[in-house]
């Protein structure tokens, strides 16, 4: 009844076969139950024994060429612990352990605290302990009862069968059944052994070798007897081993074979459950088969325990539904921006649209359709496409994004360089920007980014790289673990190539903030979007800062970095397409009469940073002040009325003289000062030679005053001299006073220029206007 592996080297004991199968027997039936349930990965936890040293070495050599792996080999003398948290973290699932009894409470008292146990897990023991074996051990132990039945719950015992289960008739006539009622019925109150039935059988074993041998002596040589046998009869010894291997019979305990003096039995599978052992299956050693017991065997989860932790690698993908949202936003936002195309180019022939550079409009919509496609690109993932098609667009969705940003904020930037430019030039010279060099500055900017991209293309090209993450638990809860994995579009020097891309559109937005800024007092709305680009460049700024930073720290999260990425490039797009054309549609829409006439307009500078005066237009009309224009309006305004009051006073002068000429010797003082008055308005050009009327220069060295004096000197003299008599005063006055009221209004735009009168063409500047000879005479004459 030794079962120790040592006693089966046959150079040892050339000798010696043993009844009972030794420990080293169940190696077989442990491979035949690993591939049973297609276990390949195993790890040994041993007690340093030399028993279980032996069958740990003999099971190496039996798994090693069947394709199953010892991933870990763990001993220990005392304290098994350290040996177990090795196990596990070497993932090993499948544990065969090699310990007494003693050992083995103290293993499962240290599975239970490394959570190694339950559904993940499988130990297979040696199950010849005795029954209710953790009893006399859980007090050396540690841990709580419940907890050392937990973690022992489910471990497979493997033992060599007591007897056969079959109901065959065995050599002696009895079935191993009737065999044990009569032994337990001879056997009375004694302590039952469980080789009692190999020992049963080993006498059987030895009484047909002795049969064996007499018929082969009887029939080789009549001479020599079995009672001649000796240890020293070498002969006869051969005749006994040869009789031994040949032994083949059914006993109580199964089919007795001998192969090279070792016991070929039948090896049983007994599970621990619910506190109890409960026989699963056999391993027929003859046979070299294994029986299941049907649906005897139980495991804690819905399948077996995994030999080791099953990875499956899972693509985080875009979520569909999240895709078919954001596209459909997508589409409606080039929709709404092909509306704006529509109008821009119907509209292009009005003032509104075709001052705020139609073409450039254009620029900037394509660049928003633009942005707007490459959030289709960013949402393919490999759910959709291979990956040879997903590097590939890695290149042109980037392409797509850059060049379409460049184009919208580049043209939007070139129409605010140009407003900078006219209302900048100081010189007041006519300057005038087409559209064509505004497309050679859009151009430039996008040469720019081409040079970038392709250097990037050509040096260092973005590839498909494959990021792993830690494992997750299943979520329908099978044995197995998630490693998610994602794509990405990554190069060697990521880092800095996305510096120099960013660089460039930072300088960019920068220098469209200080156009924005420069062109602020610009209130030519048709003309300047500069609150426009100021409000779209702080919202792109903004919603681009933010949605950088959420997108790196959620790239491991496909669908929120997605919708991140998706919901920024439409609300930039959508807010740069909406401030720029929006306002233009709502005036056409609701006032087309003042989108379409001639205004002037008017640019106001910052007086403490410049002194010099702006006026200069795209029509090149020359600008002047407000509050200029309103002082000369008012002036002129106020000459027409006093013009008005001295026209009256003139007609009663004029007719005061026509009828009662006996009286003009007697004008009063205050008629000739309202003449004086007339002749002394100041041309309201402030002009040089103008300053006072000639008639005024003349009276003043002629007092009026004399004109009433009765002087007795001179009206002794000739009439043809007394040139101040009433006659000649009222013919001259008759005469020259119509003359004069039609020589003096045109200076101040009096009469209309058509008029027939001796005043000088109407066209000439007031500043340049003279007096005719002829009427200098009259005027001195007077």
């Amino acid at each position: 009844a030794a079962t120790t592996p040592e006693l089966a080297d046959k150079k040892k004991y050339p000798y010696f076969f043993r009844t009972v199968p030794s420990d080293n027997a169940v190696n077989p039936a442990i491979l035949k139950l690993l591939k049973h349930y297609h276990w390949k990965r195993v790890g040994t936890l041993t007690q340093d024994v030399q028993r279980f040293s032996e069958v740990r070495n003999d099971l190496t050599g039996v798994l090693y060429g069947e394709d199953i792996e010892i991933s870990d080999t763990e001993s220990f003398s005392n304290d098994p612990c350290t040996s177990v948290k090795k196990l596990k973290g070497n993932d090993v699932r499948i544990i065969l352990g090699q310990f007494d009894e003693e050992m083995a409470v103290k293993v499962f008292c240290c599975a239970y605290d490394e959570e190694m146990y339950g559904s993940k897990y499988q130990w297979i023991i040696p199950g010849w302990y005795e029954n209710l074996w953790w009893e006399s051990w859980i007090n050396s132990s540690q841990c709580l009862s419940k907890n050392l039945l937990a973690a022992m719950e489910g471990y497979i015992g493997v033992d060599f069968e007591p007897l056969s289960s079959k109901i065959i008739k065995t050599i002696s006539g009895r079935t191993p059944q009737q065999y044990e009622k009569e032994y337990n019925a001879k056997r009375g109150d004694g302590q039952s052994s469980k080789f009692h039935g190999y020992a049963y059988d080993g006498i059987w074993v030895i009484a047909k070798t002795l049969q064996r041998a007499m018929k082969y002596l009887n029939a080789t040589n009549k001479h020599q007897k079995i009672e001649d046998f000796n240890y020293t009869n070498h002969r006869l010894g051969k005749i006994f081993l040869d009789a031994m291997n040949e032994t083949n019979f059914f006993g109580v305990t199964g089919q007795v074979v001998f192969r090279n003096g070792e016991r070929m039995g039948t090896i049983k599978f007994t599970q621990f459950q619910e506190r109890k052992e409960v026989k699963v299956g056999e391993y027929n050693a003859v046979a070299d088969t294994l029986e299941i017991i049907n649906n005897s065997i139980r495991f804690q989860g819905l399948e077996p325990p995994k030999d080791k932790t099953i990875i499956q690698e899972e693509l985080r993908k875009i979520s569909l539904p999240l895709y078919s949202i954001l596209s459909a936003l997508t589409i409606l936002g080039m929709i709404m921006a092909s509306a704006f195309l529509f109008f821009n180019i119907k509209n292009r022939n009005q003032k509104l649209i075709k001052m705020s550079s139609p073409y450039m409009n254009n620029l900037i919509i394509l660049g928003g359709m633009l942005s707007y496609a490459s959030i289709f690109l960013f949402g393919l993932d490999g759910s959709f496409v291979s990956e040879k098609t997903f590097e590939t667009l890695c290149t042109v969705r980037t392409w797509i994004l850059t060049v379409g940003y460049t184009t919208a904020f580049g043209a939007m930037f070139a129409k605010t360089w140009r407003v900078h430019a006219i209302f900048k030039n100081v010189k007041m010279k006519k300057k005038i920007i087409k559209d064509q060099k505004l497309l050679v500055i859009v151009g430039g900017m996008l040469l720019i980014d081409l040079c970038i991209l392709i250097c990037w293309q050509v040096v260092d090209p973005l590839r498909r790289t494959v990021e792993k993450y830690n494992m997750e638990p299943d979520p329908a809860g099978r044995d197995i673990s998630i490693r998610p994995i994602l794509e990405h579009c990554e190069n060697t020097h990521m880092t800095i190539w996305l510096g120099i891309v960013y660089a460039y559109k930072g300088l960019l937005m920068l220098f469209g903030c200080f156009l924005a800024w420069e062109t602020r007092n610009v209130s030519i709305p048709t003309l300047n979007d500069s609150k426009y680009i100021g409000m779209s460049v702080y919202n792109v700024g903004i919603m681009c800062i933010i949605g950088a930073a959420v997108s790196f720290l959620t790239r491991d999260q496909p669908n929120v970095q997605f919708c991140i990425v998706a919901l920024v490039i439409i609300f930039c797009s959508t807010i740069t397409l909406c401030l720029v054309f929006v306002p233009k549609l709502i005036t056409l829409r609701t006032n087309p009469d003042a989108a379409t006439q001639n205004r002037r307009f008017q640019f106001t500078q910052n007086q403490k940073k410049e002194d010099s005066k702006t006026s200069t237009s795209v029509t090149s009309v020359n600008q002047a002040s407000t509050s200029r224009l309103e002082g000369l309006q008012s002036e002129n305004h106020r000459l027409r009325m006093k013009i008005t009051e001295l026209d009256k006073d003139l007609e009663e002068v004029t007719m005061q003289l026509q009828d009662t000429p006996e009286k003009t010797t007697y004008i009063k003082q205050n008629h000739y000062q309202d003449l004086n008055d007339i002749l002394s308005i100041r041309n309201f050009t402030d002009s040089k030679d103008g300053e006072k009327a000639i008639l005024k220069n003349h009276l003043d060295q002629n007092p009026p005053a004399q004109w009433g004096s009765s002087d007795p000197s001179r009206t002794s003299k000739d009439p043809i001299e007394d040139i101040n008599s009433p006659e000649h005063i009222q013919r001259r006055l008759s005469l020259q006073l119509p003359i004069l009221h039609h020589a003096y209004l045109p200076s101040i735009g009096g009469v209309d220029a058509s008029c027939a009168s001796p005043c000088v063409s109407p066209s000439a500047s007031p500043r340049h206007r003279h007096v005719p000879p002829s009427f200098r005479v009259m005027v001195s004459g007077l």
